[in-house]
């Protein structure tokens, strides 16, 4: 059996705990490991004096895959995101979100099984940012101002959109080869090309075009506001969802909300050279330490990640051992319970130790 070199960065807040609950039960599908373990975000600073340092980024381009915990982004200030950041310097351009409902989980319905595929790298996340006040935003909202015919006010701060062909078409591409990969039947871009037709409408032009050249998988596009309500009515009517970065972000909690929260959402950022596998929830530091949080959602990132590496059955072995423990209801976190204050809730470890079980009684 293949051993597996995978970067591991267990992050901060709850992400230590999660992250070795589910390195547990990876090890417990009986695939090999060799876990290199890197710090990054607030405790990376005292050492490093930066939130990414550039061991993590080279720990990850050699071993090409790595499990991620979440790490803290502090609010309007501090550091910027090191989820972003990472995305952008290792072009890891496409972001998988499955949405699937399981059986016990608290789903809005039962019939959800849809995936979402967010470009990563442009956009309004870019991080393409210029601060009210200063003289570099005065001189953009002068040049702006005088191009567009438009008043910017002069007290704006200003974020830049930038959406090209190549990103487009390689978002997209990606997105019919995951269908096409993953026995999907459909793509649908999701945009707001209507009011914004030179970024979202190039998108929405570069997507046509791609479907053109991948006929075998059915194509369509809705606009992003009315995308939320189909989602919400009729689910079973879409299947792969190719979204913008800002648009995949949003419709991914949206998801999440659907499938009974965050505690069951997993993720995959994806690259032509790598693959980072983290959950879509943030790092909850008023639990760290407390053995409370749902590591479910890493878990299936872990699922993901198995299936990256060409470990099906082993990946397939997971999802089912974490299926019926989530159908059990049994030893699940608060989260997952009718009631958040019901006292028979387990903590993350305990968990872990459910799904196990439930793997070598499947073995």
């Amino acid at each position: 059996m293949a051993r597996h070199a995978v970067t591991l960065v267990p992050g901060d807040g709850v992400g230590p705990e999660i992250c070795d609950a589910t390195v547990r039960v990876l090890e417990a599908t009986g695939v090999q490991f060799d876990w290199d373990v890197h710090q990054a975000g607030e405790a990376a600073i005292k050492d490093f004096g930066t939130p990414l340092p550039e061991p993590v980024l080279a720990s990850i381009r050699k071993n090409k895959v790595a499990l991620k915990g979440p790490i803290t982004t502090p609010v309007g200030s501090g550091f910027r995101s090191v989820n972003v950041a990472l995305r952008q310097e290792l072009d890891l351009y496409a972001l998988v979100r499955p949405v699937k409902a399981y059986k016990g989980a608290r789903n809005l319905r039962d019939d959800l099984d849809f995936v979402i595929v967010r470009e990563n790298t442009e956009d309004i996340y870019a991080g393409i940012e210029f601060e009210q006040g200063t003289s570099d935003v005065k001189h953009l909202i002068e040049e702006i101002s005088g191009l567009t015919k438009k008043n910017i006010r002069l007290d704006s701060g200003l974020s830049i959109k930038p959406v090209s062909i190549s990103g487009s078409e390689r978002i997209v591409q990606f997105a019919f080869d995951y269908a096409r990969k993953n026995k999907r039947r459909k793509v649908t871009a999701v945009h707001k090309a209507n009011i914004m037709k030179h970024t979202d409408g190039l998108f929405l032009a570069v997507a046509r075009r791609v479907a053109e050249s991948n006929k075998d998988i059915e194509f369509e596009d809705r606009i992003v506001d009315n995308m939320c309500m189909q989602l919400v009515l009729r689910p079973r009517e879409y299947d792969v969802l190719c979204c913008l970065n800002l648009y995949g972000d949003i419709i991914s909690d949206l998801g999440a909300g659907m499938i009974g929260g965050l505690g069951l959402a997993p993720g995959a950022n994806i690259g032509s050279n790598s693959a980072v596998f983290e959950a879509t929830h943030g790092s909850a530091p008023k639990y760290a330490g407390l053995n409370k949080v749902n590591p479910i959602a890493v878990m299936l990132s872990g699922v993901l990640m198995l299936r990256h590496l060409e470990e099906v059955a082993a990946a397939d072995a997971l999802e089912t051992a974490i299926a019926d423990v989530i159908a059990l209801g049994k030893s699940v976190t608060y989260d997952l319970k009718e009631m958040r204050d019901d006292p028979t809730a387990v903590g993350t470890s305990q968990v872990a130790d459910a799904i196990v079980a439930q793997l070598k009684a499947g073995a």
